[in-house]
């Protein structure tokens, strides 16, 4: 799926730490890439969602594994790595937006008359919430996320894509569980509303 020869390559030129226990950091680093890119397709598919452009996502995860690569010895081994990874592609992501102006959206949306259209679709169509995400897969899905503000579509798409569960979504978020209970409410219903505007396309997807 992704070409990391050119990552390990740069990696893997970097000196070991001097002294006798040289071998055992090498091996120790060898082990943690080698976990590390096992979890490579999951990062591609949180990436894919993030971004919702196959190019970009490909870039955004050759980025993170550069940034673990060189922060490996940061990381404490037992611990949950993918997470780990994806507390760094979440931050390479937010660098990337910033650089290019487009910061997440912080708005609360408390306000109900931001779902009324919605609420009436849902209401003459209602959509099961595991038929909406058994179709995270396809381009209309892709178009549909674009819409949901950065903010609740990263919960969405670590917990309903990258399988991570509240708590190890709040702890690379850096927000409260609850925060991300409530944003995962609310970008799921900002998700089904965007594919309710294209019934045609849902089906397709």
């Amino acid at each position: 799926m992704l070409l990391l020869t050119d990552t390990l390559a740069e990696m893997a030129s970097s000196d070991p730490p001097p002294g006798a226990s040289a071998a055992t950091a090498g091996r120790d680093r060898t082990r943690f890439e080698e976990e590390a890119l096992s979890h490579a397709e999951q990062l591609y598919r949180i990436a894919l969602r993030l971004t919702g452009s196959s190019q970009t996502a490909e870039d955004l995860v050759q980025d993170t594994y550069l940034r673990a690569f060189r922060a490996w010895q940061s990381y404490k081994p037992g611990t949950n790595l993918a997470a780990w990874l994806a507390t760094i592609m979440r931050n390479a992501n937010l660098d990337e937006l910033r650089r290019q102006s487009r910061r997440p959206v912080q708005e609360p949306l408390d306000d109900d008359g931001d779902y009324y259209l919605y609420n009436r679709l849902a209401e003459s169509s209602p959509q099961p919430q595991d038929e909406v995400l058994a179709r995270l897969s396809g381009t209309a899905i892709l178009s549909a996320l674009a819409e949901v503000p950065e903010n609740f579509r990263e919960v969405v798409v670590l917990v309903d894509v990258g399988d991570f569960s509240y708590a190890e979504a709040a702890g690379i978020l850096g927000i409260p569980i609850g925060t991300v209970m409530s944003r995962l409410y609310r970008g799921r219903r900002l998700l089904k509303r965007a594919l309710a505007d294209r019934p045609g396309e849902w089906e397709a997807a």
